[in-house]
């Protein structure tokens, strides 16, 4: 008698996670080569080309299409900002994390603002820079708690002095400063000199000041009007 011969469920191994493509862009060769190394090692991570500069990092993100790129912004020629900027324009898809050794509070905005996703030190620690890219290719920002610190300081600044002046209002004061009297303001701008009464208020208003002395005083010591 046959033995009926019973088949086993065969479970079909899952296909494995797509690895994250990382594009390096740093002009100093020590540095690409110890990212190099870093990425090799991880699993999930694959080094797909390495740049020198802003140029080369745009034309081989425009080639290989790299989920992340580790950027530089300190490089001569076109600067990590402006490649930055270039790639988020032809390379929309690809995220752009900010490495770099300067924590300045422009440089952070300027990252900020031309696209970069994250902001990290040159000495963060391997575990913290594998987060970083699993986490920008996942479009998830991850900042360095300098640049953090960086942002905070540029928020809670106080705002300059006469920020707030319009054009004809810089314009009066200018003229202000060169000692004319609201009468000969109004006929050097063409204006009524009621207007110019008007614009003389709001400029002693917005700069928190009782006269026109005043006023003259500390636009020549903040370099408010040339």
């Amino acid at each position: 008698m046959a033995t009926a011969i019973r088949k086993r469920d065969v479970t079909s191994p899952e296909p494995a996670a797509a690895r994250i493509r990382v594009l390096i862009v740093d002009d100093h060769e020590m540095v690409r080569s110890g990212l190099a190394a870093f990425l090799r090692v991880s699993r999930d991570l694959e080094l797909v080309g390495d740049a020198a500069n802003g140029e080369e990092a745009v034309r081989l993100c425009q080639a290989l299409r790299p989920d992340v790129v580790l950027m530089d912004m300190v490089m001569p020629g076109m600067d990590g900002a402006s490649a930055t900027r270039a790639i988020r324009e032809h390379c929309p898809e690809t995220r752009v994390i900010a490495l770099t050794t300067f924590p300045e509070e422009d440089l952070v905005h300027q990252a900020l603002q031309a696209g970069a996703l994250s902001y990290l030190m040159k000495n963060v620690g391997a575990v913290e820079l594998s987060a970083a890219i699993r986490a920008a290719s996942r479009n998830r920002s991850t900042l360095a708690p300098e640049a953090t610190e960086a942002l905070i300081r540029q928020a809670t600044r106080p705002a300059p002095v006469g920020h707030d002046l319009s054009a004809r209002e810089l314009e009066v004061l200018a003229l202000m400063k060169h000692g004319l009297t609201n009468r000969a303001i109004a006929e050097r701008l063409i204006i009524s000199p009621s207007t110019v009464d008007f614009h003389v208020g709001n400029i002693l208003g917005k700069l928190g000041v009782a006269s026109r002395t005043e006023a003259v005083a500390l636009a020549m010591h903040t370099h408010l009007v040339d």
